[in-house]
């Protein structure tokens, strides 16, 4: 009897602690690596909030408000957003103590010292970096094959995932388009971007949390298994 007491307790106090300790999680790759995919599912799975830059952006963009037409001409030619443009809907995104998901962000090792500031006010800093690993030439074949739904931003790839009706969306029939930034020179210069600026945010994360690198590419199956094994430890049960 004692010992199962023990056992309860032992159970209820990591309980308690990964309840304190939501995932706050960042995932890193480079353009086309399949964070969009891994964070929508991690945010499903485990219920955090899934903020992606990449989709704030092309919302605000769509809507024709001034941020997004200041945005747009760095978008449409494979250039990170200035920092000024983003912090602030990153931040408003992040409001209250729940997990998250951020993909997309940060981009640059200045956005990850804003972030760290940010979240050092309110004591929740990151908690999780894991890294989607993809070669660059695998990466350009992604990204030029990779179509979108302007609807509900649903991506098909023309040879691993094509929709069910060539040329349409298989959720709402919408016609897709291949996105300006999906074209070769642009993907080229995304990832060249990439290297330059964003790779430093690894070093940034190298010491704390540490970076969890995960090989991108493998099946989604096989890279959804391993990312939630990365981050199950983190969430409560």
């Amino acid at each position: 009897m004692r010992h199962i007491l023990v056992v309860l307790l032992v159970c209820l106090t990591t309980l308690l602690c990964w309840t304190q300790e939501a995932p706050r999680l960042i995932l890193i790759g480079p353009p086309g690596a399949g964070k969009g995919t891994q964070a929508r599912n991690l945010s499903e799975k485990f219920k955090l909030a899934h903020i992606s830059t990449g989709d704030i952006l092309r919302e605000h963009r769509k809507q024709g408000t001034e941020l997004g037409k200041q945005a747009a001409a760095y978008m449409d030619s494979g250039k990170l957003v200035p920092d000024e443009l983003i912090v602030t809907m990153v931040a408003e995104k992040l409001a209250g103590d729940g997990g998250f998901v951020l993909d997309g962000f940060p981009r640059s090792e200045m956005q990850a010292q804003l972030l760290d500031k940010m979240l050092a006010k309110v004591e929740h800093p990151i908690n999780r970096v894991i890294l989607l690993l993809v070669p660059d030439d695998e990466l350009v074949e992604r990204l030029s094959l990779r179509r979108s739904c302007p609807t509900c931003q649903r991506t098909y790839h023309l040879k691993s995932n094509p929709p069910k009706k060539e040329g349409f969306c298989d959720s709402d029939g919408s016609e897709l388009i291949q996105r300006k930034d999906d074209k070769e020179d642009v993907i080229r210069n995304r990832l060249k971007v990439y290297h330059e600026q964003t790779e430093p945010v690894l070093r940034h994360y190298k010491d704390q949390p540490g970076v969890i690198e995960i090989d991108g590419r493998q099946s989604i199956e096989q890279v959804e298994k391993q990312v939630e094994e990365a981050v199950a430890p983190k969430v409560a049960r």
